[in-house]
């Protein structure tokens, strides 16, 4: 169980991932050792997950988002693994969710630009296992990102 210290360390990293150990320490007002412990712990637990640059898609020529709808014509448990899977392997695809009710899945899409969206679509979208309807939403702009959890 984490506490109070352990989410303000948490909500530290969330906005700064690259911080010292030492300036961790001094913004959560412990002494280094044990604030590298509490790090160490939430990490080898698997509260935190990992650690990664926060990259403008923009700026390395994936600027086009998309958000896509999904559903399956099939959900038996070795139809929504295939189509698990093949959603994991896909890169283009940075973000899915499967849902309760219709549609199955949202998947959140990167591409350069419209036509390279539409290759996405036509050449690996349509051919994932098991889908029977994708809907497709173009994203106008990003207002939030990932923020972070509210800790």
């Amino acid at each position: 169980m984490i506490d109070a210290l352990d989410r303000t360390i948490l909500r530290t990293l969330q906005a700064d991932g690259r911080m010292t150990a030492t300036a961790l320490a001094a913004e959560v007002g412990l002494t280094v050792a044990p604030c590298h412990r509490r790090l160490k712990d939430l990490e080898a637990s698997g509260v935190i997950r990992g650690y990664r640059a926060d990259v403008d898609p923009a700026k390395v020529g994936l600027g086009f988002g998309a958000m896509v709808f999904t559903t399956l014509r099939e959900t038996s448990q070795d139809a929504l693994r295939a189509f698990e899977e093949a959603v994991s392997a896909e890169p283009q695809i940075v973000e899915a969710y499967r849902l309760f009710g219709d549609p199955d899945y949202l998947l959140k899409c990167v591409a350069e630009d419209l036509p390279g969206y539409q290759r996405l679509y036509d050449e690996r979208l349509a051919a994932l296992p098991s889908v029977a309807k994708l809907t497709s939403t173009i994203v106008m702009r990003d207002l939030k990102g990932d923020a972070g959890l509210p800790l």
